[in-house]
């Protein structure tokens, strides 16, 4: 099977020696993203919900670029750096993923890049090719 990497400009580049995504057959493996600006590569918003916005957005970029959507994600993995911020990333992961809702798995972590609030990364579905 032909594995491609993807890459685009409208999500934060990779700050290690990773890729944004990689397609294989017909699906999308994306890196985790957080809530860096691509533009700035600084983390966007003080709260998590804030940071939850940033985080699906870079992840919708990363996905149309395959030739994907946030409505062909078949599975989510979400990385909180506190637990106790499940009920507001769900709130704002709630209005991404309002015409599909994907399995998703969920964890706290001792830390993730850049003190950043939350990581989501995602398996989808590439659809038209």
């Amino acid at each position: 099977m032909e594995k491609t990497i993807i890459h685009t400009d409208n999500a934060p580049a990779a700050v290690g020696p990773y890729s944004q995504a990689i397609r294989a057959g017909d699906f999308v493996y994306t890196a985790g993203q957080i809530a860096l600006d691509p533009e700035t590569m600084k983390i966007s918003g003080e709260t998590v919900a804030e940071q939850t916005d940033r985080v699906l957005r870079n992840l919708q970029a990363v996905l149309e670029t395959a030739g994907s959507s946030l409505d062909n994600v078949v599975k989510t993995t979400v990385f909180l750096a506190d637990i106790n911020d499940y009920k507001e990333v769900n709130v704002v992961y709630a209005k991404y993923f309002a015409n599909s809702k994907p399995a998703r798995s969920a964890f706290a972590v001792a830390a993730l890049p850049l003190g950043a609030l939350v990581e989501i990364e995602a398996v989808a579905i590439v659809t038209g090719s």
